[in-house]
């Protein structure tokens, strides 16, 4: 059903543009009204799903402590905190554009049929820090115990999530409708086409930056390496699932690397955590839903702080179409000051776009295999000349 959710969006966007203005008040009140009570439920969950998540991702470094791991993290850390640097500039270039909106009075506003609201029971960001820890202690304590319950955990998970992702679409047509009322959608629409399309420019301007680095600048090498992805890029897109188009993925990143063992084991442990596209698409639309909603730009220091959870955060993506925003909402809600409406928006925005940011994910964990299989090619090669002169030195004394 996922992969046919951006036409269905689009076509719910078209028909509540068409209908809103037949619809009864009440009707499209409560319709309003499920939206919040769902979006409600996402916020009242999500600290459970982020600690769930990170805490198997914990239990696995644990399980498999070494310093090529650790390495690997630490680059992915970077990678993501630095495309997500990269999307500030960006987004603040978006922000200038005049996407400001005419909001109507309370008494033209559409209220909702009723509010539902839960307790905050625990923090997002402790539920990070807590699944983090609590997954590494465990896994080093009794690791048999650690992987048992985080199987559990990733069950109950992926079964929420596969279950909320019917949802999706009812959660998203409450606040199309209230936009329509509110006479803001038509806005909206004729303005976001030019920031996807920014968007894609910046994206794979950046990547196509990464294979011509990984290739030392020869351009012969950069298209050779694209055209060893283009079929896993191809089915990123089309499946809108980085783990569906993993196969294809290997086998580019196989011919792209001087070491296949290294792509096959780099590829299948970064695939839900190296996520050049939501680094890229997720801070940008905000930035354009904030100038949207007439809310101020971020400063620096705030957008550093955002970045910071942000990167964290992807450690607890899940492995299904559309988690990539889903574990984003709250800190969107609790940095850059989202509310309900704006947190809808940016939920639909993202998976309009969902074929393009999955395809540029495909080919950011390409572009990422190759330049870390130079790195540690170049590493063993310094140590082996290393090696090879104290060997020299040790057969020179020993003549001596």
């Amino acid at each position: 059903m996922f992969r046919k959710m951006p036409f269905i969006l689009l076509a719910m966007i078209i028909f509540a543009s068409i209908a809103h203005s037949w619809l009864p008040l009440s009707l499209k009140s409560t319709l309003y009204a499920v939206s919040l009570s769902l979006k409600s439920v996402i916020v009242f969950v999500l600290p459970f799903l982020i600690f769930g998540l990170l805490f198997k991702t914990a239990v696995q470094l644990a399980k498999k402590a070494s310093k090529m791991i650790l390495f690997l993290l630490l680059a992915v850390c970077v990678s993501n905190f630095l495309s997500t640097l990269l999307s500030y500039t960006v987004g603040q270039l978006v922000y200038r554009f005049d996407l400001s909106m005419t909001f109507p009075n309370e008494a033209i506003s559409l209220l909702p049929a009723w509010q539902l609201t839960f307790p905050k029971w625990v923090g997002n960001d402790i539920a990070m820090f807590s699944g983090l820890a609590l997954g590494v202690l465990l896994g080093w304590w009794k690791p048999s115990t650690a992987e048992k319950l985080s199987l559990h955990l990733e069950k109950g998970i992926e079964i929420f999530l596969k279950t909320f992702l019917y949802a999706i679409p009812l959660f998203i047509l409450g606040f199309v409708i209230k936009m329509n009322h509110d006479q803001v959608m038509t806005h909206i629409l004729r303005n976001y086409a030019l920031i996807f399309s920014l968007i894609a420019c910046a994206l794979f301007s950046y990547i196509g930056f990464l294979y011509l680095v990984a290739n030392r600048f020869k351009r012969q090498g950069l298209t050779t390496s694209l055209k060893n992805m283009f079929p896993a890029a191809v089915a990123g897109f089309g499946s809108m699932s980085s783990a569906a188009a993993m196969p294809l993925t290997i086998l580019g990143t196989e011919k792209n690397s001087q070491d296949p063992d290294l792509a096959r084991s780099l590829i299948p442990a970064t695939v839900n955590i190296h996520l050049i596209g939501d680094c890229f698409a997720i801070p940008i639309f905000a930035f354009a839903v904030l100038k949207s909603f007439g809310v101020a730009e971020p400063s620096l220091l705030n957008y550093l702080m955002f970045a910071s959870y942000f990167v964290l955060a992807k450690f607890s993506v899940a492995a299904v179409p559309g988690g990539g925003i889903l574990v984003m909402l709250p800190i969107l809600e609790g940095l850059l000051g989202f509310d309900a409406g704006m947190l809808s928006l940016i939920t639909a925005l993202y998976i309009l776009f969902d074929p393009v940011i999955t395809c540029a994910n495909v080919l950011g964990n390409g572009g990422f295999a190759m330049l870390l299989d130079r790195c540690l090619k170049r590493r063993v090669k310094k140590q082996a000349v290393c090696f090879s002169d104290t060997e020299g030195k040790g057969e020179y004394n020993s003549e001596r």
